[in-house]
């Protein structure tokens, strides 16, 4: 994988230009891209600035977030072709840093449920996650250091899982969502996905214009790591229990102190609700797509939209307190643990392009609005992740915690 941190040294070092930098990225998409269908399109002959933080960086940007230079396609034929007139804000974000946002990577269409023809990098036969496939599967196979993504159930953590990448949805509107297509405007949330948790520390402390979220050696040396297997949402595969204990046994050799922690029933009832949120917002952020497209809205996105007319605003507003309920109490629960470690997927990336994967065990967190980092855990076979949650707004110390897990599974 390209990493974002050690282009950056190269450019400073005087090792590697600007230019360079993005021509191996160019390079890489043209040699890699045809097998694996992660990138829509890309600028053939990008500007490349010499001036900010992260001139000689190029970005994915998935396809439901605007370009004025590319096309903003949402993954669906209604929009092809579409050209935007304005960069979205955090485009605009990533230019000011000197950052090339140089393809759009795939997208499921509107960011829902139906498949792209985006395979896993690992291994052509699986599925790369959704809705972010192509950001996680670009990166993956090394053609971009840096990738977008959103999430709104379980769209970033759930494909950087199934692609081995370190990935971020970062804390409710820390990162600007204007000019993203929006799902559910209570739960979007960007996320950056790269080869290391330092690469998406860096990247998001630059973007966010918050130093204190980079990586320092002030991190905890014995964090208070809580284990939750989230009863509610049903058993993980072995595979994802067995990467789980690997993680927990790691952070506790290196000193964190892991306990178990078990969540009130409050939790349950918000990730029950959380459909019921998301699918009232959709029906209306959707409602011209649905109203003069309804036969272009693929297989699995049009019938949600069909049973999405029939919910209440008296059943939305009693699911938005219930959720509200929950997050006080998960603050008294951060009182007692600095960051929680759980499941990433159910499992590794499910054999075939005719779903995306489950994402029970990212569904709650997005709605709770905190940060959750995805961490690759060494082994055979397919990718595995944990993800590691932190209290709303420290997306610094879930980045911390994350790294600490990193570096001591990097021991064994």
């Amino acid at each position: 994988m390209l990493s974002l941190i050690d282009i950056r040294t190269r450019i400073e070092a005087g090792d590697l230009t600007h230019r360079q930098a993005i021509a191996e990225a160019r390079e890489a998409i043209a040699e890699r891209d045809p097998s694996i269908g992660a990138v829509v399109c890309s600028d053939p002959e990008p500007a490349v600035p010499e001036e900010g933080r992260l001139a000689g960086i190029a970005v994915g940007i998935k396809d439901i977030i605007d370009t004025a230079h590319l096309p903003t396609q949402m993954g669906s034929p209604i929009y092809q072709g579409w050209q935007p007139r304005a960069d979205a804000a955090i485009v605009s974000r990533l230019r000011q840093l000197g950052a090339v946002p140089l393809a759009k990577t795939a997208t499921t269409a509107f960011a829902g449920l139906d498949p792209t023809v985006t395979v896993n990098p690992r291994d052509h036969g699986h599925t790369p996650g959704g809705s972010s496939s192509g950001t996680a599967a670009a990166v993956a196979a090394g053609m971009l250091p840096l990738a977008l993504g959103t999430q709104t159930g379980g769209s970033v953590i759930r494909p950087a899982a199934f692609c081995g990448v370190a990935a971020i949805k970062a804390s409710f509107r820390l990162l600007p969502t204007v000019g993203v297509k929006t799902f559910s405007w209570a739960l979007d949330t960007l996320g950056l996905f790269g080869a290391s948790v330092p690469d998406i520390a860096r990247a998001l402390a630059l973007i966010a214009d918050r130093p204190e979220i980079d990586l320092t050696d002030d991190a905890p040396s014995a964090p208070r790591i809580g284990i939750c297997l989230q009863g509610f949402a049903g058993d993980a595969d072995p595979d994802a229990a067995a990467a789980l204990s690997q993680a927990a046994r790691a952070a506790e050799a290196a000193g964190a102190i892991v306990t178990d922690v078990s969540l009130p029933d409050a939790f349950a009832r918000a990730w029950d609700l959380h459909p019921v949120i998301q699918d009232f917002e959709a029906r209306q952020a959707l409602a011209w797509e649905y109203a003069h497209h309804r036969e272009a809205l693929p297989a699995l996105l049009g019938p949600q939209l069909d049973r999405a007319q029939a919910l209440t605003a008296a059943q939305y507003d009693s699911a938005r307190r219930e959720a509200h309920h929950a997050r006080r109490q998960l603050k008294d629960l951060f009182g007692e643990v600095d960051a929680i470690l759980t499941y990433s997927a159910v499992g590794r990336a499910p054999r075939g392009l005719g779903s995306t994967g489950d994402a029970r065990f990212n569904r709650l967190w997005t709605l709770m609005g905190v940060p959750c980092v995805n961490v690759p855990v060494p082994g055979d076979g397919l990718p595995l992740g944990v993800q590691v949650i932190a209290r709303f707004g420290r997306d610094g110390q879930a980045l911390a915690v994350a790294r600490a897990i990193e570096l001591a599974l990097a021991r064994g």
